[in-house]
């Protein structure tokens, strides 16, 4: 049986200088995006789009859900797996065309996420789990742009135990 869940946010423009859209320069990009009992997030446009630079964009958060719900899935399908993964870093890349007219689109985004795993006699089993990661993301599931992944392993560091006793 399908289920169906709703999110839901408040975004509120802050950017009005006084003089609201009258020029479009005159005017901000920042907004604000609230998520009940969570915290706000500020944002801006691409500093491209005459944006803060200092503040999360729409395309920041588009990218950071597509590498945030696959590394999710990926670390529920190695605990499934018995892979037990030490650390996880992504290095994850968008790729947008802008368009003539000023629309655009993503062409692209690659995963690189940087993987710590216990048991190196299981990278190739650990790296398989990346194309399953990929068929359950929610968010890889809502684009319609591809989403490739290029994990990269790496040996668990030794841990020095001394005594101190």
């Amino acid at each position: 049986m399908n289920r169906e869940l709703s999110y839901q946010l408040e975004l509120k423009w802050t950017g009005n200088t006084g003089i609201g859209t009258k020029t479009y320069t005159s005017y901000e990009r920042s907004h604000e995006i609230n998520f009940k009992n969570k915290p706000l997030l500020k944002c801006s446009s691409d500093p491209h789009f005459r944006g803060n630079p200092n503040l999360h964009n729409p395309e920041d958060l588009l990218l950071s859900a597509i590498s945030s719900c696959h590394m999710l899935w990926y670390l529920h399908l190695c605990s499934e797996a018995g892979i037990i993964v030490m650390d996880y870093v992504d290095h994850a890349i968008g790729i947008m065309t802008e368009l003539e007219n000023g629309s655009g689109h993503f062409k692209e985004v690659t995963l690189k996420p940087q993987i710590v795993i216990t048991d190196l006699t299981r990278i190739s089993e650990a790296k398989a789990l990346h194309q399953k990661a990929n068929e359950m993301c929610f968010i890889a599931n809502s684009c319609n742009f591809p989403v490739y992944h290029n994990p990269t392993f790496i040996e668990p560091r030794q841990q020095v135990i001394t005594d101190h006793g």
